[in-house]
């Protein structure tokens, strides 16, 4: 497939989705937005790939929307007029929704929509570069594309409203404290760090990882006696893998790592 703003590559069970907008800080245009949509289509089709890195080529991992290039056209037909999330909307729920655990490599700056793209990774590991910044209150906006119903989740309120409501500039010390970051490496290791990060992932049963993040997710804001019954259900998923149940058994038994298919 040709790509016009990304590049996707695959190692082992990881894909690598690079946004390749370096001139632009790797700004979202529309054709980024379409490009990076079919890179998560293919990613989550192909049963090979067991999780996926995003990260950014240059000095950016995602500056938010490109603000320099023609303003997007309106929309024409009946379904997009009345999609109620536009395309900020869209955006958020790629990340959200892709099944797959989602790894953010972070290499430089996340504003605005770039950010919140970052924040809707299940894992962020960043390098001294990484840095984050709200960005919206600056172009006379509320938050968007999900930010605001992310950043409280992962830094709770009070630290959420002071990075929305100064626009400031967190460095990346700061965003291992603040949790913005799971794990900081030095820049020239980043994304060695981020495939063996994965490695330790997709060894595991994927059937099963996938379900633990679908899990994970329904069971977030449910009170216990709704996870408890959706654990189950997720139980029954996760052991539709039959030749991996019986891998696991046996690889415990027989003191040995186990080999996992998906099957």
């Amino acid at each position: 497939m040709t790509w016009q703003t990304i590049e996707y590559e695959t190692r082992g069970h990881a894909g690598i989705i690079t946004l390749n907008r370096p001139e632009k800080l790797n700004a979202i245009s529309g054709e980024l937005r379409a490009d990076v949509h079919a890179a998560f289509a293919l990613a989550r089709e192909d049963d090979n790939i067991r999780a996926v890195i995003l990260t950014g080529a240059g000095r950016g991992f995602c500056s938010g929307a490109d603000l320099t290039g023609q303003a997007p056209p309106p929309e024409t037909s009946q379904n997009a007029r009345l999609d109620e999330m536009s395309w900020v909307g869209r955006w958020a729920r790629l990340f959200h929704d892709f099944d797959k655990p989602l790894i953010g490599a972070i290499n430089g700056v996340c504003a605005g929509a770039g950010m919140s793209a970052a924040l809707g990774c299940d894992v962020r590991i960043g390098s001294e570069h990484a840095r984050f910044k709200t960005t919206f209150v600056e172009r006379s906006l509320s938050p968007d594309s999900g930010m605001s119903w992310l950043l409280p989740r992962i830094v709770g309120y009070a630290d959420a409203a002071d990075l929305i409501m100064t626009s400031r500039m967190v460095l990346a010390e700061e965003a291992k404290s603040l949790g913005l970051l799971n794990r900081l490496v030095a820049h020239d290791q980043l994304l060695d760090a981020a495939l063996a990060y994965a490695e330790e992932i997709t060894r595991w049963p994927p059937l099963a990882v996938r379900t633990a993040k679908k899990v994970l997710q329904t069971n977030f804001e449910s009170d216990l006696d709704t996870a408890l019954k959706y654990e189950s259900v997720g139980l029954s998923f996760a052991r539709r893998a039959t030749n991996d149940v019986k891998e696991s058994r046996a690889s415990f038994l027989e003191k040995r790592k186990g080999v996992y298919t998906g099957t």
